[in-house]
């Protein structure tokens, strides 16, 4: 079998050939590149007998319909895929014959409901299902993406090798393929959680999509054939958990407030209201901006009273409704800080002046004995 990987930028397309009887496979073709893999197989005497897309993808759009009318080939996808164009739809424990090559369809959701990862030798071709090293995996806050999912989806790793090599559809930041027995060293989704273990970790990063994502996601469905059908930030690492912000607002500082502190401003505030003094670091209203989900506010973590709730999510489109506070202190808060510092970091770019996120979150403040109900 001949594997190659065929760009060096993030987006990653393979092509799969059996050379002896001259039969090739691509899996995540990118259209801008359609031209580039007709010549390609030309060149290297192959027939492309398949074109296989992992997931609907957001951050491209796929070669996929372009080349199945322009070769007559299989176009590949699993069975839920709302593409119009898919002439062969998949399902878990499928096989593609390609020339003597069998690739094994895994049906792997998470990131999205159609996610697959196939099996080829000792290869293992993961899509955005997962990713290298600290990279994680594919976020699960896109249409269709569920945390749930893409647990139960990566137990089924477990019965695979350490000698598999992973190949994903994205690497931002030159990771090198590596083994799966590496990776599960290396890689935060396959430490060992239970399901709502992991599900906590993922919406503890999560930041819902950009609309040019819902985009590019509708144009993929719809088989565009045209690379501006959508408009795609070029750059971006669009798929990894919060990797729809801006890289240089991802690498601006935090500044966090612990619980003493916070629990200081609040008394403080408090006091003032009572009319017992007016201190000059209370001298401007504190905003205590929540930034959960409103059905977060009302589990046993509770929440601190007078915050205002404003998702994470909903932040791009909500932001004017904190513009009275460009100069006043805001302490964002979420369950464990994560979301919470990035809220921070969005606000900082945006202007905000005084903006610190609670550290530890809802999970610190409730192990204070002050707090505790």
């Amino acid at each position: 079998m001949m594997m190659d990987s065929l760009h060096a930028h993030a987006c990653k397309t393979y092509l799969l050939a059996d050379e002896d009887e001259g039969f090739a496979a691509l899996i995540d073709p990118i259209l801008e590149h359609f031209s580039d893999y007709l010549n390609l197989v030309k060149k290297r005497k192959l027939t492309l007998t398949h074109v296989i897309d992992t997931h609907t993808h957001v951050d491209h759009i796929s070669a996929g319909a372009a080349l199945k009318d322009a070769v007559r080939c299989a176009y590949v996808m699993h069975e839920k895929a709302c593409s119009a164009c898919v002439n062969e739809p998949v399902r878990e424990g499928d096989v593609l014959h390609v020339g003597k090559l069998r690739i094994h369809v895994m049906h792997t959701p998470g990131h999205t409901t159609d996610s697959i990862s196939l099996k080829v030798g000792h290869q293992l071709f993961t899509g955005d299902f997962l990713f290298l090293d600290d990279a994680g995996a594919g976020r699960d806050d896109l249409p269709g993406g569920d945390a749930g999912s893409h647990w139960e989806s990566l137990q089924k790793t477990w019965d695979l090798p350490d000698s598999m090599m992973v190949y994903p559809a994205h690497e931002y930041h030159e990771r090198r393929p590596s083994t799966l027995g590496h990776q599960r060293h290396t890689n935060p989704h396959l430490r060992m959680r239970t399901r709502e273990e992991f599900i906590r970790y993922v919406e503890d990063l999560r930041l819902d999509p950009s609309d040019w994502m819902k985009a590019a996601i509708r144009s993929n469905q719809a088989c565009a054939t045209d690379p501006r059908a959508a408009w795609i930030p070029a750059d971006l690492p669009a798929c990894e958990i919060q990797g729809a912000m801006d890289v240089n607002v991802n690498a601006l500082p935090v500044e966090l407030v612990d619980v003493p502190t916070l629990e200081h401003m609040l008394d403080v505030r408090k006091n003032n209201h009572r009319g017992q003094g007016k201190s000059a670091e209370a001298g401007a209203a504190v905003l205590l901006l929540d930034v959960r989900e409103p059905y977060e506010l009302d589990s046993p973590e509770g929440q601190i009273s007078g915050v205002f709730n404003l998702p994470i999510g909903q932040l791009p489109r909500r932001l004017g409704e904190l513009d009275k506070y460009r100069n006043q202190p805001i302490i964002t808060i979420c369950r464990s800080g994560s979301r919470a510092a990035t809220v921070a970091r969005m606000l900082a770019a945006s202007g905000f002046n005084r903006v610190q996120a609670l550290g530890g979150g809802m999970q610190a403040w409730n192990k204070s004995s002050h707090n505790m109900r």
